[in-house]
């Protein structure tokens, strides 16, 4: 049998399995052994066995096996260079190899593979990086550097004064100013002022050639390194490029930083008590981890104090504002528009004119449910008489829809809005004021029981679809909600009005012509479906 010694670098390992194949060993002949194991550092390179197969001069393979190798390649266990050889080599003869998932070496090959991935997986979440200050001739900046060609290169202007990183964005190319570390004018070496983040990190397995491009992509802009006990690789955000260094030991990694108190902070305000589990978390978050995590500080009185703060957020649920105790149960327009003045289910009412219930058919087949009165529907008490409003009717007249025949009404009652002097600007009511709200809005649904409802803009649309719901990706499609069986949503006139030109506010309006022809002609042609409110 010849013995083969291979480093711990995917490359090697195919170079030496391209010779085996094209000289006829069978996995039998072989034995690669992993150099950096202890048990074969004293094996020889040579060996006198010759191949007792035939020679493969045009080994094939499959990408599939490729990524699932480079994976692989990367697990600690010393006897996967073999197992990667074997499976080559049967692949040479059965290429439907990969899919027989109950075949002993193609099922050890996928444990590899998964255990990798998720430590991968682990080393994405628990990296912590400290900042320090850049020191000249740092020697984690040595061996090999890999070039990111991906990253949008980067503009000098003027050259050695200014860095300007350039990222295409699905909304246009967006500029990041870098802070260069310039060339001291007194002794021409590098100054110690410039930020750099390091972090150290052990994972399971030689996984840093493979995770460090998620970090390149994920902080770009920053100088960073990260060390680990079997190599290092540092960023250098100017010239886009990963430089790969030899492991260093824990004690290379700096202390705290300044930052990890801001990160302490930032984590206890979003850790939600009703989801402990402290089982759950140490099996995704194993203890040999904590050292690097800072947050952990803060774990045990988190903890302690769970059951407290999940008594206090049941409390503060249940005290939510909502209008259902000024909502009459007895539901016709005549009696909502009476009890209407009343409500103060939030605190809209404080600086709106005039509640602005509902109006048109009190048996209508279509309601349209716009988000909430705005300026002149607040001063006139009447839904859509305003600018957005004008634009509807001309879209009714345009389609031969009465608005008359059509219940048109907003998911909130009240106008919301910032003064500027004499003027007063339309703010968005926040999920917590629409859900306060949807009692009246469901009474009047329960008093007019449309076929179908029309929701105008994403607000009045979430109030009956959910706070999920997405109003570009799902408008004109007739839906089923708990409130209604048939509802459409579509744009909001407003959007039209607020359209950066006139093709862009064409568009839109279309939008809105085709959704709501869509909305009437399902009306006319639904069975009426009593609906629950």
């Amino acid at each position: 049998m010849k013995r083969i010694l291979l480093e711990p670098d995917f490359d090697a390992w195919r170079e030496a399995a391209r010779e085996a194949l094209h000289a006829g060993y069978r996995p039998e002949d072989l034995d690669l052994q992993d150099a950096t194991a202890p048990n074969t550092l004293e094996l020889t390179l040579e060996s006198s066995e010759l191949p007792t197969g035939e020679p493969i001069s045009d080994p094939h393979t499959s990408r599939a096996f490729l990524e699932t190798a480079k994976f692989a390649a990367v697990h600690r266990d010393p006897q996967r260079w073999n197992l990667l050889y074997r499976v080559l080599y049967r692949l040479q003869m059965s290429r439907n190899l990969l899919k027989i998932e109950t075949d002993p070496d193609i099922s050890e090959l996928l444990r590899l593979e998964s255990q990798v991935q998720r430590d991968l997986h682990k080393m994405h979440a628990f990296v912590r990086f400290r900042k320090v200050l850049d020191q000249p001739h740092s020697p984690i900046l040595s061996e090999r550097p890999v070039v990111i060609d991906e990253l949008v290169p980067i503009q000098t202007d003027p050259p050695t004064h200014h860095l300007v990183l350039e990222t295409t964005t699905p909304f246009g190319t967006v500029k990041t100013d870098l802070e260069p570390c310039e060339p001291n004018s007194t002794n021409d070496a590098t100054i110690d002022d410039c930020e750099h983040f390091i972090a150290w990190y052990q994972p399971d397995h030689r996984i840093l050639p493979l995770a460090a491009p998620f970090f390149a992509e994920r902080f770009s802009i920053m100088r960073w390194s990260i060390l680990t006990p079997d190599a290092s690789v540092s960023w250098d955000p100017t010239a886009k490029q990963l430089t790969f260094a030899p492991g260093l030991p824990r004690e290379s990694a700096p202390a705290e930083d300044e930052l990890e108190d801001l990160w302490r902070s930032y984590y206890a305000s979003i850790y939600n008590p009703a989801r402990l589990n402290p089982d759950m978390m140490r099996s995704e978050m194993p203890v040999r981890y904590w050292k690097n995590l800072p947050e952990i500080s803060l774990l045990p009185e988190l903890i302690t104090k769970s059951q407290t703060r999940v008594t206090a957020m049941v409390t503060s649920q249940q005290q939510k504002s909502s209008a259902q105790p000024f909502v009459p149960p007895e539901h016709t327009l005549p009696v909502l528009r009476a009890a209407l003045p009343s409500c103060k289910g939030c605190d809209l009412y404080l600086h709106a004119t005039q509640v602005v219930p509902g109006t048109g058919a009190s048996k209508a087949t279509l309601m349209l449910v716009g988000e909430q009165p705005g300026d002149q529907e607040d001063l006139q008490g009447k839904p859509f008489v305003g600018p957005a409003g004008k634009l509807l009717d001309s879209i009714f007249e345009e389609l031969g829809i009465d608005r008359t025949k059509v219940f048109v009404t907003n998911a909130v009652k009240h106008f919301k809005f910032v003064q500027r002097g004499k003027l007063r600007l339309h703010q968005n009511p926040r999920m917590s004021e629409i859900t306060a709200c949807r009692p009246w809005l469901l009474a009047e649904i329960d008093a007019v029981r449309p076929r179908v409802i029309l929701c105008l803009g994403a607000s009045a649309s979430k109030s009956l679809l959910g706070g999920t719901f997405g109003l570009m990706r799902d408008h004109g499609k007739v839906l089923e909600s708990p409130y209604a069986s048939q509802v459409v949503a579509t744009i909001h006139p407003s959007a039209i009005l607020r359209a950066r030109d006139k093709e862009s506010g064409e568009q839109l309006q279309n939008f809105l012509r085709d959704d709501m022809a869509l909305a009437w002609q399902t009306a006319q042609k639904s069975v009426r479906v009593p609906q629950n409110a």
